[in-house]
């Protein structure tokens, strides 16, 4: 992208933000049953869909690394970028929800947090992709990246078992909203504000993607310039 592009994109998705914001706080209807504090549903379930997808990315990147890595080295360090950005991104979105969550319980359950299974699988990922964040911080060396990628690809296996998790135990956290019991759902009030929101967040999570991409990617020929050189010297 370029500047006047990135610019106007981060302008539309601040302004997706606002729009979001007024129509969660000032426009939707109170749910009949939880009253104010059901507004939270439009942050905590966007920033979950947010999430889910980046895992997705960095665990497409994470496969695309491991594949090319010996025939491919320049593909397989944009492969490795796209796994890094995707997994931060996602990372933020997730620690996200991991806080909206226990707000709403709080109210809803009296309590901030129960090891319930959609909580307590939701942690493990978390817990995951955190250790694949520290692996990429800390560890150095060769093999660092063919490890990060397979610990990528064992955090996103994690996924499925979070989103199935309600309908495969029973737990305390709510029933799925879309595409779960018969009648379950919501109504178009609602409904119209939390895609507005699931926009917004999209859009600003794509916005944070491309831009630790473009980071990481000239991270990553700055290293290279410097072995080149430090191989010429030597």
């Amino acid at each position: 992208m370029k500047k006047n592009a990135i610019g106007l994109y981060a302008a539309v998705t601040v302004a997706l933000m606002v729009w979001g914001f007024y129509l969660a706080v000032f426009v939707a209807p109170n749910d009949a049953m939880q009253g104010e504090i059901f507004r939270i549903f439009y942050y905590h379930v966007p920033s979950w869909a947010v999430a889910f997808t980046f895992f997705a990315v960095s665990f497409i990147g994470s496969v695309g690394y491991l594949a090319t890595r010996h025939n491919h080295p320049g593909r397989a360090q944009i492969f490795d970028a796209l796994a890094l950005s995707g997994a931060e991104v996602a990372v933020v979105f997730c620690t996200v929800g991991l806080t909206t969550g226990p707000i709403w319980g709080r109210r809803a359950w009296g309590i901030w947090w129960t090891w319930d299974p959609r909580l307590t699988t939701t942690l493990v990922l978390w817990l995951i992709y955190v250790s694949y964040l520290l692996l990429r911080r800390f560890a150095a060396g060769p093999q660092m990246q063919t490890l990060a990628a397979v610990l990528g690809i064992f955090g996103a296996l994690d996924v499925p078992i979070v989103y199935m998790s309600t309908r495969w135990w029973a737990t305390q956290h709510p029933a799925p909203v879309f595409f779960g019991a018969p009648g379950s759902g919501m109504a178009w009030p609602m409904l119209r504000v939390f895609f507005w929101n699931l926009g917004a967040w999209f859009a600003w999570g794509l916005m944070v993607l491309v831009i630790r991409y473009r980071v990481e990617r000239h991270r990553q020929k700055i290293a290279e310039c410097e072995a080149e050189a430090a191989l010429h010297e030597a």
